[in-house]
């Protein structure tokens, strides 16, 4: 952190936010919209309602000519690219076409350091240090090679747990400290608090490599099985290193059934406790398993984008037809690519010639000519189909009103159930479609999860009592 460097970030998006005239009203507004909301994106629409009806009552208690503009000429001057302190952008084909706006890291990184500003309740020395001591036993563990070294640490480890278990059977039970347990808590909410930061920093970075990946398609010159197998590679790249490996294992331990079941009970059980329920805590660790669950998905779909990128790729089916208009349109995404990196200063981009006018004359249409219908004379003769056609008129509807009330009902109860436990509690009665159906609900709902990487067996009967079995991805429905 040297002289040259800190000049070098004053063009930083966090330090432009601390220098703006308006930082208060920026900083102010998103932490109440984003960060204490825990929303992970928000409608255009919605936010800039939002953004007048803080603008109305600042005007109310500050002055009426502050802020004179309106909310959505804010948004859109915070997520300039001269300012850079939200991100706008659409959803994907199929999401809706109305911009969404999200937080950029730099800006989320400047709310959490002011957080810092307050002081807490007690600042808890001894927990940070054990945790730094056990991360280093940790360490120390996983890398020993030595089988003696582990053997004899195991020997250790085996005789306190039977001297602690010899201890409790003789009924002597040693009392836990009521600062540890607040201390523990405060620091488990640090953390927890912390994590939910850093996904928007891993989307982020996501973004950026998608981002080179593009860019690298664009100004490939080489053959189209050259760069895929280039692409191929940078994804492996992507899905192996550090940062992707570590968040496979996250999503992994987090989409566990068993792992939800145990830190739910955990929670449920530390909640209780009369040292954490004396102390002023918000309500971010009781919901925090559907915080994490949202933010991974956010995630995910950002993967998932790039994943679809190269689906487009391809199927370029006119990639050879159309050679030409695809030279001409490489060397615009090539020239942008290169405006993007290093703009000319007074130098025009590029320029478009005016079309020309298409002239067409109304008498040179043709008149409307009825369509003549043919006429048969012959009667068609009845026959009988060589095959059974029951099935023909057998038809059912499947009512997705009526499966919405049984997951509702369902969610009376708990916080989340998966297709194959809500089966169970209401039996497939039309078969294959009404599981389809409930995939369909899944997919168009907010509430709802489809975790595409685990699979899950759904079982029903058809009207003959035969057992029918479908193997899908884990669905899982959230209040």
């Amino acid at each position: 952190m040297d002289f040259n460097r800190l000049v070098g970030l004053r063009t930083h998006p966090s330090w432009r936010l601390l220098q703006a005239d308006s930082a208060p009203l920026i900083i102010s507004f998103l932490y109440q919209s984003f960060i204490l909301t825990n929303k992970r994106s928000i409608a255009a629409e919605t936010l800039a309602t939002q953004l007048d009806d803080y603008l109305h009552h600042l005007r109310e208690t500050t002055g009426e000519n502050r802020f004179p503009r309106k909310g959505r000429d804010y948004l859109n001057d915070w997520a300039s690219g001269e300012q850079g302190y939200l991100r706008k952008y659409y959803p994907a084909a199929g999401m809706g076409d109305e911009p969404l706006f999200d937080l950029t890291p730099s800006t989320e990184k400047v709310i959490e350091w002011i957080n810092t500003f307050e002081q807490k309740q007690f600042v808890g020395t001894e927990s940070r240090l054990l945790t730094v001591f056990r991360l280093l036993s940790e360490v120390a563990r996983d890398t020993e090679t030595d089988p003696q070294q582990r053997i004899d640490r195991l020997e250790r480890e085996k005789a306190k747990l039977e001297q602690e278990i010899a201890s409790l059977k003789s009924g002597h039970m040693v009392p836990h400290d009521p600062t540890r347990v607040k201390e523990k808590f405060l620091q488990a909410e640090d953390t927890a608090r912390q994590l939910l930061s850093d996904f928007r920093q891993v989307e982020e970075n996501f973004r950026h490599l998608d981002r080179g990946v593009r860019e690298r398609i664009t100004t490939a010159s080489s053959g189209k099985g050259k760069m895929l197998d280039d692409i191929f590679s940078e994804q492996d790249a992507i899905t192996e290193s550090d940062q992707g490996r570590s968040f496979k294992a996250f999503w992994s331990w987090l989409m566990s059934r068993a792992s939800q079941d145990e830190l739910q009970t955990t929670l449920e059980k530390v909640l209780a406790l009369p040292e954490i329920q004396s102390l002023q805590h918000d309500e971010l660790l009781s919901r925090i398993r559907f915080r994490l669950l949202e933010a991974g998905e956010k995630v995910n779909s950002t993967c998932a984008q790039l994943v679809e990128q190269l689906r487009r790729y391809l199927d370029d089916q006119a990639w050879l037809e159309n050679r030409r208009i695809m030279e001409i349109v490489r060397e615009i995404e090539q020239s942008a690519v290169t405006v993007r990196q290093s703009p000319p200063p007074d130098k025009l981009f590029t320029t478009l010639s005016l079309n020309k006018p298409a002239m067409e004359m109304p008498m040179s249409r043709g008149l409307f000519r009825p369509a003549t219908r043919p006429v048969i004379s012959e009667t068609p003769e009845e026959g009988e189909a060589d095959f059974d056609t029951t099935a023909l008129y057998t038809q059912h509807y499947v009512d997705e009103r009526a499966l919405l009330a049984r997951i509702r009902f369902a969610l009376q109860s708990r916080q989340q159930i998966s297709l194959a436990e809500l089966v169970k509690l209401h039996p497939v009665e039309k078969g294959l479609s009404e599981v389809v159906a409930y995939l369909h609900i899944a997919s168009e709902s907010d509430h709802a999860l489809v975790h595409s990487d685990s699979s899950e067996e759904i079982i029903w009967h058809d009207a003959q009592g035969r057992q029918k079995e479908a193997v899908m991805p884990v669905v899982i429905f959230t209040r």
